[in-house]
């Protein structure tokens, strides 16, 4: 029986962990933390196995979880940042295979800058293509407030962007970022 129970539990890590894992990492914006959070996250999990009877809305329980973990731990400060630079260097306008990936660190930087909530509600609804109702039940709050949130965290991304000449000028456009081609200039 408890065979049974760890295999299970096993074949459930091995699937979600990566996704987990992303998500810990967009929350958290450090490779480091984002494990132990994906760690402490599967370990809370794994306590409560038994009671867990819908196994299709586990991972959607796992990131709820992993949530009110880092939420916690903001609370708590358990997490202290070191800002070593105001900002990182100005890109270099080239034809550089490697822009993507400059781009890439410059979209990842404005969103470590934004609040726990704003950076939550984005990554859930954008990296994880969650719905608003989906994003408000995982983070506990009216889909109204994760709209707002929304709104807000994509204005501050757009200046964030803007000031790097990354981002549109127009309202409403789409954003490049790390799921969609560059538009070209």
């Amino acid at each position: 029986m408890a065979e049974a129970r760890d295999d299970e539990f096993s074949r459930y890590v091995k699937e979600a962990r990566p996704a987990l894992r992303r998500a810990a990492f967009l929350l958290s914006s450090d490779w480091h933390e984002a494990e132990d959070l994906v760690q402490r996250t599967l370990m809370a999990i794994h306590r409560h196995w038994d009671n867990l009877e819908r196994r299709d809305k586990i991972t959607g329980y796992a990131r709820a979880v992993m949530i009110r973990l880092i939420s916690s731990d903001r609370r708590t400060h358990r997490w202290s940042r070191e800002v070593l630079h105001e900002r990182p260097p100005e890109p270099e306008p080239s034809p550089d295979p490697y822009a993507r990936v400059v781009d890439r660190l410059l979209l990842m930087n404005a969103l470590a800058a934004l609040g726990p909530r704003q950076r939550t509600a984005v990554v859930l609804r954008y990296w994880e293509d969650r719905s608003v109702e989906e994003t408000a039940g995982v983070m506990g709050s009216e889909g109204s407030t994760v709209r707002s949130q929304t709104v807000r965290a994509l204005a501050a991304l757009r200046s964030a962007l803007a000031d790097d000449g990354n981002a549109k000028d127009a309202p409403g456009q789409a954003m490049p970022g790390p799921c969609r081609e560059p538009e070209p200039n």
